[in-house]
């Protein structure tokens, strides 16, 4: 067993949307966890670490987007040895971390009272249960990009096959896709470029399921029953995910839950516990703190 001291307890645990914009794109998910780890320690955050000989810091991430595809919403938790006010966190961290790692919000996971039912692991993960993807097709007109998607559109069934951590696998694309469109670009961006270069834009939503069904997934999709070919590599941009509303096809932000019912930070937390914390002769019982 090693020796020493046991490690500070998670006195607070945060969650934390990231964007990976511009080339950092083409960052590895293990880059930018070290790059987020050397950003916690020169924010000075006070991240808790694990037991064991090889102690790691608290640091979680849920739904990350593959190499190669920028996002706006990317997801991590933190465990904290120290109450830390989430906007402060957020402006420092931000600054800490490289230029197209952009911090955008951050918010305190809910803290149930004493009696409430602890917060599950992996009840975040629960939340992201469909991503809404942009994908910018140069060299591919809107036309031909719409009848592709009105041909996978009314396809029942479209099976692809890829290499996974399992082996090669086929499976059903177009059952995990919620809603599909094309898209001309935006008229002040389409005017910038060259009139004989036509451009399409697509929007999905996509459910997450296992296999996770990705949007190169699609793609191979769009070109088995379309002939779709896009001439260069495509752009992808994972705009959000969340909660699925599946009859209106939306997605929820998955820290309103957090924002709803949690705790505040800083002063503010300092002076909810204040009230809540038990007096002399009080049989009231403190907020339980999720560690």
């Amino acid at each position: 067993m090693p020796e020493g001291p046991a490690p500070a307890p998670v006195i607070q645990r945060l969650r934390v949307r990231y964007a990976k914009r511009g080339r950092l794109r083409f960052t590895s998910h293990r880059d930018i966890s070290r790059a987020v780890e050397r950003a916690v320690r020169r924010a000075g955050i006070p991240v808790a670490f694990s037991a064991g000989f090889t102690p790691h810091p608290k640091i979680s991430y849920a739904g990350a987007a593959a190499t190669g595809v920028a996002s706006e919403a990317e997801y991590l938790e933190i465990g904290l040895t120290e109450t830390r006010d989430p906007a402060r966190v957020r402006d420092e961290l931000d600054a800490a971390l490289p230029a197209g790692l952009d911090i955008v919000d951050v918010v305190p996971v809910r803290a149930g009272r004493a009696g409430d039912a602890p917060v599950r692991p992996g009840a975040f993960t629960d939340r992201l249960q469909a991503s809404r993807w942009r994908i910018r097709l140069d060299g591919v007109s809107y036309d031909d990009a719409a009848a592709a998607v009105a041909a996978f559109l009314d396809a029942g069934e479209i099976e692809v096959e890829r290499l996974t951590k399992k082996g090669r696998r086929r499976f059903d694309v177009r059952a995990a896709v919620q809603a599909l469109e094309a898209q001309s670009p935006e008229p002040d961006r389409r005017a910038a470029e060259a009139a004989d270069a036509p451009c399409a834009i697509l929007r999905m939503v996509v459910r997450h399921s296992t296999p996770a069904v990705r949007p190169d997934d699609i793609l191979t999709g769009l070109r088995q029953v379309a002939d779709l070919a896009p001439p260069s590599p495509p752009l992808v941009t994972r705009l959000a995910q969340g909660p699925l509303d599946a009859a209106t096809g939306g997605l929820a932000d998955p820290l309103d839950p957090d924002r709803e019912s949690g705790l505040p930070s800083g002063d503010d937390a300092e002076t909810a516990r204040d009230r809540t914390r038990p007096q002399p002769g009080d049989a009231a019982s403190a907020d339980a703190v999720s560690a």
